[in-house]
């Protein structure tokens, strides 16, 4: 006769854990390792469906939703954030993570191009952040900085420049000029500069972004790939035809390794470079 065990892991265990795998959700993601990101978020998700608190369940939910989003995986990524975001609207002092969840639900809408759906996601996100820690804060920075990219694309380019520059501050100032959202936040500014026509302004950020950027996740980086294609894409407006040419395969090369020929960014990359002369 088997005899089975009373015991169960007490919820202190279990929360240890599930703090334990989303950081490592956490650390492939910002690796640029989005596939693997999303075993230890699905284990995140199992475990604190064991009894956890709700908060705990919508956090690890949306740390899923975010590796879907980056692997490109667009229509998961909704489904748990709109999942995490019915748990959270049901809490009280919830006010961080439906902050986290507005910014990821806008980000989600601009990378699907749907920019009038993405506006208001992102501003709901800036006045729940500054609600709940202030201007002041490398977190609203974060908010700011992705309003700032819906509205460049929306073509409010002075609007969007203020924004930027005012994300761009904080993060200087707080994280240091050497961190990768100060690297990330120039490349959106060098972008910007570049629509705007710019081009000798945007050349120079574009520089200071990919040094900084390089420095800090390493050359063969998702993000430093995108980076690459959008200097290319200034390269070639410049009629710098060859230069342009090979960022472009500069970028395909990372994207190819890391996040595979089928990603909208390394479609888009491809598309530009087969459009060139």
């Amino acid at each position: 006769m088997r005899i089975l065990s009373p015991y169960r892991e007490p919820e202190e265990v279990v929360h240890l854990r599930v703090v334990a795998l989303q950081a490592l959700g956490e650390l492939r993601v910002a690796r640029g390792e989005y596939g693997l990101a999303v075993v230890p978020y699905r284990r995140a998700i199992a475990l604190a469906r064991r009894g956890l608190p709700a908060v705990e369940l919508a956090a690890a939910m949306n740390g899923l939703g975010v590796a879907y989003k980056f692997a490109g995986r667009y229509a998961e990524a909704a489904r748990l954030y709109r999942r995490a975001l019915g748990l959270a609207e049901r809490l009280e002092e919830a006010g961080p993570l439906l902050a986290t969840l507005a910014h990821n639900l806008g980000g989600l809408e601009h990378a699907r191009r749907r920019l009038a759906k993405a506006e208001p996601w992102a501003r709901r996100s800036v006045a729940l952040r500054e609600a709940a820690v202030g201007a002041e804060h490398v977190d609203t920075a974060a908010d700011v900085a992705a309003l700032a990219a819906i509205v460049h694309e929306r073509g409010r380019y002075a609007e969007a420049e203020a924004l930027y520059r005012r994300a761009l501050d904080v993060f200087e100032r707080l994280l240091g000029r050497r961190h990768f959202e100060v690297g990330f936040n120039l490349g959106q500014l060098a972008a910007l500069c570049h629509a705007d026509g710019r081009r000798a302004e945007s050349s120079r950020l574009y520089g200071r972004a990919l040094h900084t950027l390089s420095r800090a996740l390493g050359p063969a980086h998702p993000v430093v790939a995108l980076t690459t294609a959008n200097l290319a894409a200034l390269r070639r407006d410049q009629g710098r035809v060859a230069e342009a040419r090979a960022l472009y395969r500069d970028a395909l090369a990372t994207y190819r390794a890391t996040l595979g020929m089928r990603h909208p960014d390394a479609v888009a990359c491809r598309l530009a470079l087969d459009d060139l002369p």
